[in-house]
């Protein structure tokens, strides 16, 4: 009867509309009155879920990426994306995935890319004559790449939701060759859409303005070593590399470009603090349903129905990705790392998964239903952003929503391609 009560407040507080985090922390203290437990405690697992001092990483990249983005640095990175690759058949769609995965690296979310990478290539793609739903496709889909690599938030919550216990350094590390793969997986299908619909290619520009351009983009590109070189190397915490990446963010575009004015810089830090809210407001709601959920022993009845299905890794680990797929159409991503962490993690653990495969496993599943439809967060930035129906572009997404699913696939049964790299630095 809990659980009833739990998922199915849950459920229907979702269904009228009702803010994730309100969802979360109304379920949470329904459940604690039914049973009979102190109300207080609802509240102290809220706090205690949104007092952990690596969580701080989160509003600090968030700040970070705000900075670099009103700061001029997504164009220049878009720049140098075009001058790599927009030379290939649907020229400005590679360019929008080479992008994706370069502003990636420092801007962490898929939101942030599909709304800055996104508000810079659309536009010209329609000018140019690509259709508007080929453009934000390929926005809304290689945003995931942001997903994959350092500084990855959702990184940082999936090791708060497994115990604090896993490497954030070894997560970023993970995350590198699956995004890498998922970028070229992705350009190969902007490919094949780009040739079937006679799209053109861009003129190559030359090394040498390659060259100048790239130039240009490397005060941009240093953060990128900034954060994961100083992460892996343990000279300073994801914490302390957040901190860095604000103050070298604010010095390289106020300094170095000259681009970031004091109106921007006071959008941007609105901006964070509005985001910081949110998203802790939902990790702490989510924590304390999440404590429930342990609480009531959902994880041990969740291993006992699985294995009464099937005994076989390979249908388990199928399980698993198709009931994170489903959860992610509907839920965003941060509370959904927190809740289901708890509940899946000891069950493919059980079946012999590494838990840092499992957390990049996870990370790139529910990036995929951030693409979505109904509540694909990253799908409506996209359409917002080029002003159509979500409708129209739903309709001609499936060619890279395969992709994803693909890399996906890859990625959860062939472990190398997330643990080969973490363990050349163990090493």
């Amino acid at each position: 009867m809990e659980l009833l009560i739990l998922f199915g407040s849950f459920v229907g507080l979702l269904l009228i509309g009702a803010p994730i985090a309100f969802c979360l922390g109304v379920a949470s203290f329904a459940t604690i009155l039914y049973m009979g437990l102190p109300p207080v405690v609802v509240f102290q697992r809220l706090n205690s879920g949104v007092s952990i001092f690596v969580l701080m990483a989160i509003p600090f990249f968030i700040y970070a990426g705000d900075l670099m983005v009103r700061g001029g640095i997504a164009a220049r990175l878009v720049a140098v994306a075009g001058a790599l690759v927009g030379h290939l058949r649907g020229g400005l769609g590679q360019v929008n995935i080479a992008a994706s995965m370069l502003f990636g690296g420092i801007s962490g979310s898929a939101v942030a890319d599909a709304s800055a990478i996104g508000g810079l290539m659309i536009p010209q793609m329609k000018e140019k004559g690509y259709g508007v739903d080929y453009a934000v496709n390929v926005t809304v889909t290689s945003s995931i790449i942001a997903l994959m690599i350092p500084p990855s938030h959702n990184m940082i919550i999936y090791s708060i939701s497994a115990g604090g216990r896993l490497s954030i350094a070894d997560l970023f590390t993970a995350g590198i060759i699956p995004g890498m793969l998922l970028a070229a997986a992705l350009m190969i299908t902007a490919y094949i859409v780009a040739r079937h619909r006679g799209y053109p290619t861009e003129r190559f520009p030359g090394f040498r303005m390659l060259l100048t351009l790239l130039v240009g983009a490397v005060p941009g590109l240093i953060l990128i070593l900034i954060i994961f070189g100083g992460v892996r190397s343990g000279i300073f915490t994801a914490t302390e590399s957040s901190c860095i990446a604000i103050v070298y963010a604010v010095g390289v575009t106020a300094l170095v470009y000259r681009s970031l004015s004091w109106d921007q810089f006071v959008a941007a830090t609105l901006g964070a603090v509005r985001t910081t809210a949110m998203v802790l407001l939902i990790v702490g709601c989510a924590a304390a349903f999440g404590w429930l959920l342990a609480y009531l022993k959902v994880p041990a009845a969740m291993i006992e129905f699985m294995s009464s299905i099937s005994d076989n890794p390979l249908m388990i680990f199928l399980m698993v990705n198709l009931l994170l797929l489903f959860l992610g159409t509907f839920m965003d991503m941060a509370p959904l790392i927190i809740i289901t962490t708890p509940i899946f993690l000891p069950v493919v653990q059980h079946y012999g998964m590494d838990p840092v495969h499992f957390g990049v496993i996870m990370v790139l599943n529910l990036g995929v239903g951030l693409c979505t439809p109904p509540v694909g967060a990253v799908l409506f930035v996209g359409c917002a952003v080029a002003k159509i129906p979500v409708w129209q572009a739903i309709r001609s997404i499936w060619p890279f929503w395969i992709a994803c699913v693909i890399v996906l696939l890859l990625v959860t049964y062939i472990p190398a391609i997330s643990l080969w790299l973490p363990s050349l630095f163990r090493a």
